[in-house]
């Protein structure tokens, strides 16, 4: 391309960042102090990461960065290829959500990488396996903004370890106007979004979750918490979730088909606070095993 495309011209600039990493059952283990960038110059798109590992545990030396990384990006506006040397793969744009899959050699992972960005921050987490087995995940808050990056790195560090919860002594609402995109990337408009979280006891609660049209949803289950796991248990909604910090994943399923993949992220939350106030959302909607939609935004408690 000639010029960079809109997603390009979106996430523009360096991003700066220290991201958890946990192991695959959730347990924080050390951070990854990150500056990023993905640059546009000649009419080539190259991204480039450098940064270092504090703690790790057993994972440290898989995922020290040794050298900077960089790769190539061929970007089309509605997918971006990922060349190498040090990332091969693809993504794609939804708004400003990538939805992106590749491998690191450096690293020996896949990565499914979920990166949201709203104004100055970016809302990350990448997914590491190997084969269909979770290795580990880093999740966390980025900012482009030089002004604030010494105050961000220091709320990333106090806050980074946070485990995600939803208020569980107190009935509550979580509302917000979430952008929808078809599943090629083709905006279709805003969808108002509301979870309701009644508590029964402190790792149980009744949750009501409602997507109004075009995507019609109104399903009301039990959700039960053991930990950083999580169960739904019907009878309108089924699934599970596994939370890495303030990063839970979610996989439900409906009676009527669809399917949800997502990504809720309590961006807010602080020590000793308990449940934040602000969640930042990502779902894929399938329907009869086919993307159909993506979703995403944030959600304020009421």
């Amino acid at each position: 391309m000639s010029t960079p495309s809109a997603f390009q011209q979106r996430i523009e600039g360096e991003w700066i960042g220290r991201p958890s990493l946990f192991d695959a059952k959730g347990t924080w283990l050390g951070f990854e102090d990150i500056r990023r960038s993905s640059v546009f110059a000649d009419g080539v798109t190259t991204y480039f990461m450098d940064g270092g590992l504090t703690g790790g545990g057993e994972l440290a030396g898989r995922f020290a960065l040794g050298a900077p990384f960089a790769f190539g990006v061929v970007d089309t506006g509605s997918e971006r290829i990922y060349t190498g040397p040090d990332f091969h793969g693809s993504g794609q744009p939804y708004g400003g959500f990538v939805d992106a899959h590749y491998y690191g050699p450096g690293w020996q992972v896949c990565l499914d990488t979920w990166n949201l960005t709203i104004g100055d921050t970016q809302v990350y987490s990448s997914v590491l396996s190997q084969g269909p087995a979770v290795i580990g995940v880093f999740d966390g808050l980025y900012t482009r903004d030089p002004a604030l990056a010494d105050d961000h790195i220091d709320h990333e560090t106090r806050c980074g370890s946070e485990v995600f919860i939803l208020p569980t002594k107190e009935k509550s609402c979580y509302r917000g106007d979430l952008e929808l995109w078809d599943a090629g990337g083709e905006a279709v408009g805003s969808v108002a979004v509301e979870l309701t979280v009644d508590p029964i006891d402190l790792l149980t609660a009744v949750h009501r979750l409602i997507m109004k049209d075009p995507l019609g949803l109104d399903a009301t289950f039990r959700l039960r918490r053991d930990g950083v796991r999580s169960f739904h248990e019907g009878p309108q909604l089924w699934g599970n979730a596994n939370a890495y910090g303030r990063a839970n994943f979610v996989r439900m399923h409906t009676t009527d088909g669809r399917r949800i993949i997502g990504r809720e992220f309590m961006t807010d939350a602080e020590p000793g606070m308990g449940a934040g106030r602000t969640i930042a959302v990502v779902y894929q909607i399938f329907e009869h095993n086919v993307l159909a939609a993506v979703l995403h935004g944030t959600v304020e408690r009421a």
